[in-house]
């Protein structure tokens, strides 16, 4: 039997979508900082919601884009639950180095990417414990 993960898609009212909502997440202190990415956090006094932000200057490819976000929402979704009450906004800040991943879809990228995101998230669970 073929081991496979199941995708769950995520609700809309788990994700920001206005401009404000992001915004108002952006003017407060970043959480967290790896290499590429930085997290904030809002609290709140509902369902806990992502936001993802990955421009066109950090990641030229539309693959490493859609990649970076599938694998945010993946990681929220598996933390949601304990994450509630908290607005998190991810944003990749630092630009990817074409010369290191050459495929805008290597598994080279998608470890790099998981295990920076897996540590904010981490970081992000132990903050919201210690408040």
């Amino acid at each position: 039997m073929i081991n496979e993960r199941v995708r769950a898609p995520l609700p809309q009212n788990a994700r920001l979508l206005k401009a404000d909502e992001f915004s108002s997440a952006f003017r407060l202190r970043p959480w967290e900082r790896t290499a590429h990415f930085v997290l904030y956090g809002r609290r709140t006094c509902k369902a806990a919601r992502i936001g993802l932000v990955v421009g066109l200057k950090a990641a030229p490819r539309a693959v490493s884009r859609a990649l970076i976000k599938r694998l945010g929402r993946e990681i929220f979704r598996v933390r949601r639950a304990q994450l509630f009450g908290w607005d998190i906004l991810l944003r990749l800040y630092r630009r990817l180095d074409k010369q290191a991943f050459r495929s805008a879809s290597s598994p080279a990228l998608k470890k790099m990417c998981r295990d920076e995101i897996e540590i904010l998230f981490a970081a992000a669970l132990r903050r919201i414990t210690q408040t």
